[in-house]
């Protein structure tokens, strides 16, 4: 399939003043676009391109526990979030553990745009431009060992500033995991940043991760802690609610969730709903990492 251009998948008014945009965000947006690994696709009888969510819907419709269950509360209780300083600790099953501080991640890994598509499991979706980097690299410089076979990832617990972590509800912190397979694939990514500007502490400021073939909770937010372990981690959804959330979390349309069809999805901006695509449209890039697996039982 023939990769979409950065015309195709940008807003006109953005397309528009793109040299101001580039200056901004840097080459890799175009680059990113481009890359037939990073190709998005566009579902059949539905509008033909996926264009850029809206910065401002971005950053004003969250789902973020810690602050609020209502998305549309989140960016004002998030407002005073404090994330400077802020560092991340790599331990476990790992050669050459370490505590980074954000800014010294981002020198040594290099954050560079991806175009992803954001698919929430309650169906409703965005197509965001992220700055970051691959999980991949922070991998490669911690060195996991040969019993390593999940990454388990764990979010700041601060009842002052999260309010919503006084819900006895979840089992706080916010946790969650992967595969190890899973983090190396290239597009899975530690994300620093939204359309060339540093993440808002609404969209998870100031580093979180994205995995754009699952459905959006999987990916953490104000991650403080990642431990590379043996077994496999259970996830704050996992407890919570483990007849509705599993561990994958892979975006199946053939998978309904106990209260709802995942067939298709509702696109922030868009009136019409759109088919629900396997993976979240990557198929052709990470299939590979289930086959053998029933996706049914593992969902």
């Amino acid at each position: 399939m023939k990769p979409l251009s950065h015309a195709d998948v940008t807003p006109a008014k953005l397309y528009r003043s793109r040299r101001s945009f580039l200056k901004t965000a840097g080459n890799g947006l175009l680059a990113a676009a481009l890359s037939p690994a990073l190709r998005l696709k566009a579902a059949s009888a539905e509008p033909p391109v996926d264009t850029l969510t809206p910065y401002k819907d971005i950053t004003h419709y969250n789902n973020f526990y810690e602050f609020s269950t209502d998305k549309v509360r989140v960016a004002r209780l998030a407002k005073n979030f404090r994330t400077d300083p802020w560092s991340v600790e790599v331990t476990g099953l790992v050669d050459k553990p370490g505590t980074y501080d954000v800014a010294a991640m981002v020198a040594q890994f290099k954050p560079e745009e991806r175009i992803y598509r954001l698919r929430c499991v309650e169906a409703w979706s965005m197509v965001i431009p992220w700055t970051g980097f691959p999980i991949s690299r922070l991998l490669e410089a911690v060195a996991p060992t040969s019993q390593a076979r999940y990454l388990k990832f764990v979010t700041l617990m601060d009842k002052r500033q999260f309010p919503g972590q006084k819900n006895s509800w979840y089992r706080w912190p916010y946790v969650e995991g992967l595969r190890l397979d899973e983090a190396m694939h290239d597009l899975a990514i530690i994300a620093t940043g939204i359309y060339g500007k540093d993440l808002l502490p609404q969209n998870g400021a100031p580093i979180r991760l994205v995995v754009p073939w699952k459905y959006g909770f999987k990916s953490i937010k104000s991650v403080v802690k990642i431990e590379l372990v043996q077994e496999q981690p259970t996830s704050l959804w996992m407890a919570a609610a483990p007849r509705e959330y599993g561990f994958y979390a892979n975006v199946n349309p053939s998978v309904s969730h106990p209260r709802w069809s995942q067939s298709s999805e509702r696109r922030i901006g868009e009136f019409r709903r759109r088919r629900t695509l396997l993976f979240n449209g990557y198929d052709e890039e990470v299939a590979q990492l289930y086959e053998g697996l029933d996706l049914r039982a593992n969902f």
